[in-house]
């Protein structure tokens, strides 16, 4: 093989090359075909290929590719703002577009902060978070994640935004269960509030559900309204990071939907142009906006191509074909179904932990031991293996982290196009079972974690 140029995530690994994608499918250059059942990067919301989005495409490239913001607005990236305002709860209504999740969060961060010094508050500079999280690799966005593993290089340049543990009822850090827990792990909070002082808080970001840090971890069904209360008590604004979540892939436009909660502040990512064109969104609620426009009327952030018509027209079309198609009206009996499908074959091999997650965001955690809950060993690298084993058979899923401490755990995330049928669920499901029985056999020495 000649030699490669490009930085990929492992440098001397051997990718396949993809050649298209159709629906729920990618190919490869050799003709072999895989069912993307992680959506890329939980990300590919309607599938690959779509013909309503090329043509968009087109249709904005044959107009204007690029207008610089600071000069310029343009009718796709007004559209596209009115039409995240019109499918948002609340008064959320004021979109900052950017490129990628990190560059969303980083830009909500920056936000909420600029919100309290336009109140002339200058003190209010940290953004709390929880462990267990995921909120970009900037590194504003890694400052408030608290993957441990993503954080390991940099905490030198790093603040110490993670405070609290996440609703990962599962392997709950008090050892009770939901609802008679009175969600002490969102209680916390509070506590972590009172240490350092509201004074100096000016926002809490919470994923909905949590993705790559905790395999499709989902709240109890209130915690997310004690979060909510607590920061409208202290006065700190809550920030949901909906860039997984966000765009329908929970069944609704926004995850936070779920538990009747609007945040001050969403961040939307991936399926928000479901891979079609790089784009994501601050979205501001008019409360956070309002004293920002009584005073420098101007949001410090921004990026070259931040608004960028092409990639707006493109996001545009999705949310259009969603809505047209009524998609999200359809993710959670699919979820349901599927989950059910998986609950199945938890009884059949016995180091699936747990299945959880939410609509067509469904997590597998592995275990050693199902009595125990205990972890496979690290070096074991058993999330690598089983993506390993699933891709040979055709199937792509997606590596998570797992385990409360954000090192010892094994799980993955399986999140295919919102688009997918349900012959092709089950295809899925045969594929899994495959990739599950292989591992069974093949790594069947580790059982009991020796």
């Amino acid at each position: 093989m000649k030699r490669s140029y490009l930085i990929k995530p492992v440098l001397d690994d051997v990718y396949p090359v993809i050649d298209y994608g159709k629906g729920v499918y990618l190919f490869d250059m050799d003709g072999k075909k895989y069912l993307d059942a992680a959506s890329g990067a939980v990300t590919a919301n309607i599938g690959h290929g779509e013909p309503e989005i090329i043509e968009a495409m087109n249709q904005q490239a044959r107009r204007v590719s690029f207008v610089y913001r600071s000069q310029f607005t343009s009718e796709a990236a007004e559209s596209l703002a009115k039409k995240i305002a019109d499918m948002t709860p609340g008064d959320l209504n004021w979109s900052f577009f950017v490129n990628s999740g990190s560059e969303a969060t980083e830009t909500a961060m920056k936000i909420a902060i600029q919100y309290w010094q336009e109140k002339g508050i200058q003190t209010k500079t940290k953004v709390l978070s929880r462990w267990v999280s995921y909120h970009g690799i900037t590194l504003g966005a890694l400052s408030m994640s608290g993957h441990t593993g993503r954080r390991a290089r940099f905490v030198p340049l790093l603040e110490d935004f993670p405070v609290i543990n996440p609703p990962y009822c599962y392997r709950c850090p008090y050892q009770l269960e939901a609802p008679s827990c009175q969600y002490a792990c969102a209680r916390e909070l509070e506590t972590a509030i009172q240490r350092i002082g509201a004074d100096k808080i000016a926002a809490f970001i919470a994923e909905p559900v949590i993705g790559a840090a905790g395999g499709a971890i989902a709240p109890p069904e209130d915690y997310f309204k004690v979060i909510k209360q607590i920061c409208d008590t202290h006065e700190i604004l809550f920030i949901a990071d909906e860039v997984m979540t966000g765009s329908g892939r929970t069944g609704e436009m926004l995850a936070c939907t779920h538990w009747e909660i609007t945040p001050d502040i969403v961040t939307l990512g991936k399926g928000m142009g479901a891979g079609y064109a790089p784009i994501a969104a601050a979205v501001a609620s008019e409360k956070v906006m309002e004293p920002i426009l009584a005073g420098t009327k101007q949001v410090m952030s921004g990026h070259t191509l931040s608004a960028n018509p092409q990639s707006c027209a493109i996001a545009l079309a999705v949310l259009e074909y969603i809505e047209k198609n009524k998609i999200m009206s359809q993710v959670e009996s699919k979820g349901v179904y599927f989950k059910q499908q998986l609950e199945k074959m938890q009884s059949q091999f016995e180091f699936i932990g747990d299945i959880r997650g939410k609509g067509l965001m469904l997590g597998i955690e592995f275990v050693a031991d199902r009595g125990t809950k205990k972890p496979y060993p690290r070096q074991a690298l058993i999330t690598q293996k089983m993506v390993a084993l699933a891709k040979e058979k055709g199937l792509i899923v997606y590596p998570a982290g797992s385990g409360i401490d954000g090192v010892n755990g094994d799980s993955i995330m399986i999140a295919p196009p919102l688009t997918i049928t349900e012959k092709e669920i089950d295809e899925l499901i045969a594929l899994l079972n495959e990739t599950f029985t292989a591992f069974a056999q093949d790594f069947s020495c580790m059982a009991g974690g020796s």
